[in-house]
């Protein structure tokens, strides 16, 4: 029994909780630098920040982003010394700047703090390449071709240069939205559907994508082939090989079979295949536009280490091909020797099994076929990608 007093029996009571501490826009966003490095991305240190925030809205989680971005995309001007609250207040001055007078910034400025310097040794760029990564990426979409007509009805989108792509205008969070969860749509960047674009496989045909990752290309090919044929799957990590089953229950993909491989020689099928796409992993030169933190933590010993990945992965995929095949060479980045220096090493060391595949390039149908190609950000509004093709030689 409580003891009686002057004011009634005795009460428990409970403290009442301090008020939740106001969201700060610059303290996250600085968490989220303080995270990153060369192991933890930006983009994953971002994920990873606002899934702890509490009571985040929709609009303080992309000021988050926005300001994280800047960071790094002007990164070259910044102090980096200096407090990180005063690298993103001008960070901020810098992008507004950009956006409203983008002629106050000369290309010899932009070349000179766009990019690490070693960048220019490696990379034989336009004049405008620099200015194009200092402007926020665009988002575009690959619609499935059943939902062409009518999803423009549902999100603000307007058409791109190929069937079935769409730039996207909104501000909605498109993974959560009904029709992406539905399978109607992809999120892929243009210079992505134009790999698979380059590749053309048909209906009647098996391909396989060696280096499918989280299955992008996989569904682009499934879908150009009306879900017909087959498509072999591979990868060397499991996780992403389970992702790309995620991802193609979710767009009603079936015409495909995950076959894990490490690039080694053991091919991992006996099947011959019509088509092989390898889309080696490469310094991802070509996405820093979309990827500025990228920028300030790959290296030239990456680029080395790269190549000789991309060699030992096409030379070891090429015996898989029907005599006739088309192999297709693909990488998101812009450096000699990822691209131009290893199309020639190819064409020369194996000039007895294959030769150079001219094909179109998606942007300029019209134009005379070629290869290889590099797509250019400045010019297509994607990322920066090469592609290059090659026919097996049929037996004599």
């Amino acid at each position: 029994m409580s003891s009686p007093t002057l004011g009634g029996p005795v009460r428990s009571f409970r403290r009442p909780e301090p008020p939740a501490k106001p969201i700060s826009v610059p303290e996250l966003a600085a968490e989220v630098i303080e995270r990153a490095n060369r192991d933890v991305p930006a983009d994953a240190a971002l994920r990873s920040v606002l899934k702890n925030a509490r009571g985040l809205s929709p609009v303080e989680a992309e000021a988050i982003s926005r300001a994280v971005f800047q960071h790094y995309r002007w990164f070259g001007w910044l102090d980096a010394d200096g407090p990180i609250e005063a690298r993103l207040e001008h960070s901020a001055e810098l992008a507004a700047r950009f956006d409203r007078d983008p002629v106050s910034f000369s290309d010899s400025d932009l070349r000179a703090h766009t990019v690490p310097e070693w960048t220019w040794l490696h990379v034989e760029a336009p004049a405008h390449w620099a200015r194009s990564l200092q402007s926020a990426p665009r988002l575009w979409l690959r619609v499935h071709p059943a939902y062409i007509e009518e999803l423009p009805q549902e999100l603000e989108v307007c058409p791109g240069p190929f069937a079935g792509s769409f730039l996207y205008q909104g501000s909605e969070d498109l993974f959560i939205h009904p029709a992406f969860q539905a399978g109607e749509f992809e999120i892929q960047d243009l210079a992505s559907q134009a790999v698979s674009l380059v590749c053309a496989p048909r209906g009647t045909e098996t391909w396989w994508d060696a280096c499918a990752g989280e299955g992008g290309k996989t569904l682009h090919l499934s879908a150009l082939m009306g879900g017909k044929g087959m498509i072999w799957a591979s990868d060397r990590a499991a996780w992403r090989l389970e992702r790309l089953r995620r991802r193609t229950a979710r767009a009603h993909c079936f015409n495909y079979r995950v076959a894990p491989w490490d690039g080694g020689e053991k091919p991992p099928t006996k099947t011959e295949f019509d088509g092989i796409l390898v889309d080696a992993p490469c310094s991802g030169v070509g996405t820093w536009g979309r990827n500025p933190h990228a920028r300030w933590t790959t290296t030239p010993i990456d680029i080395q280490e790269l190549v000789e990945a991309q060699r030992r992965l096409l030379t070891n995929a090429r015996g898989s091909l029907k005599p006739g095949g088309r192999l297709i060479y693909a990488v998101c980045t812009v450096t000699r020797a990822e691209t131009v220096e290893i199309s020639d090493w190819f064409t020369h060391t194996f000039a007895s099994e294959f030769e150079p595949l001219p094909f179109a390039n998606p942007f300029s149908p019209q134009a005379p076929v070629g290869s290889p190609l590099t797509l250019w950000p400045n010019d297509t509004g994607g990322n920066g990608m090469f592609i290059a093709a090659w026919k097996r030689k049929s037996v004599a």
